[in-house]
């Protein structure tokens, strides 16, 4: 089997033509052409992650997010991301990324898992291409049971796995209709507004943008690597099920550069 056999089944569930104009996913660093030893999935695909992949003989990391995001004008180890491209390339690790065509999946997205760790049905996309209903940014969906925001706030926190969970003022109401975006979601805020929200689940909101719930919604900030952290699993299962017995790992290291005291 080749590298571009395990790309053709990621990219049938979130085709690459579906990725934001600013994004780079796609093959960054090797030859579609290779046999594949192994797949290691993460969600960053940095230095400590390359040097995994080859403890466990895999020869291709699956990330969410690109290692290259902006272009590289030099090579010579000056940075992290220099670092990690340098090395893939001198071990002949293939480097992937499906990352906003990915977010833009209804189905087998990222948000998709989130709103499945949160328990939401009747899910939807939350800001929708035009005349594209099932692509887009965001999801919108509803609780089985109206929850207090307290109790809600809690369940988002042991659901997500996150340290803690930033968020605007309790309105005292009960909520049930619940917007949820992994990653920088700040941009989606006043389409959770219009969709009648009562809480909208991202991360990376800034200080001013908190204010722009207006008392209008609750604003659940989990954080980034909290939001997306199943994403790794999401993709094991996808190629899983089209090779069960191939030698498929998931990532051991955090790659969360954020700590909390």
């Amino acid at each position: 089997m080749q590298i571009k056999d395990i790309l053709a089944v990621l990219e049938a569930v979130a085709p690459p033509q579906l990725q934001e104009s600013y994004d780079n996913a796609g093959l960054i660093v090797g030859d579609p052409e290779t046999q594949v030893t192994g797949v290691l999935f993460c969600l960053d695909s940095i230095e400590a992650v390359v040097d995994e992949a080859i403890r466990k003989g895999c020869n291709l990391v699956v990330a969410h997010h690109p290692i290259v995001f902006r272009g590289l004008k030099r090579l010579n180890g000056a940075n992290y991301v220099e670092r990690t491209v340098i090395q893939a390339i001198r071990k002949n690790v293939a480097l992937y990324a499906i990352h906003t065509n990915l977010d833009n999946v209804h189905r087998q997205g990222v948000n998709a898992r989130i709103a499945g760790r949160l328990g939401l049905e009747h899910t939807r996309i939350l800001a929708p291409k035009p005349g594209l209903p099932d692509i887009g940014a965001g999801l919108l969906g509803t609780l089985p049971a109206p929850m207090t925001e307290a109790d809600f706030l809690i369940h988002v926190k042991t659901a997500l796995r996150a340290s803690c969970v930033r968020h605007t003022a309790l309105l005292k109401k009960p909520v049930q209709q619940i917007a949820v975006c992994g990653g920088s979601g700040s941009f989606l805020l006043p389409d959770a507004l219009r969709a009648g929200a009562d809480v909208f689940v991202s991360a990376d909101f800034k200080y001013h943008e908190f204010f722009d719930a207006d008392h209008r919604l609750l604003i659940a900030d989990v954080g980034h690597y909290e939001s997306e952290q199943f994403t790794i699993e999401l993709l094991y299962e996808i190629i899983r099920e089209k090779y069960p017995n191939f030698a498929l790992h998931l990532t051991e290291v955090n790659t969360n550069p954020v700590n909390y005291l």
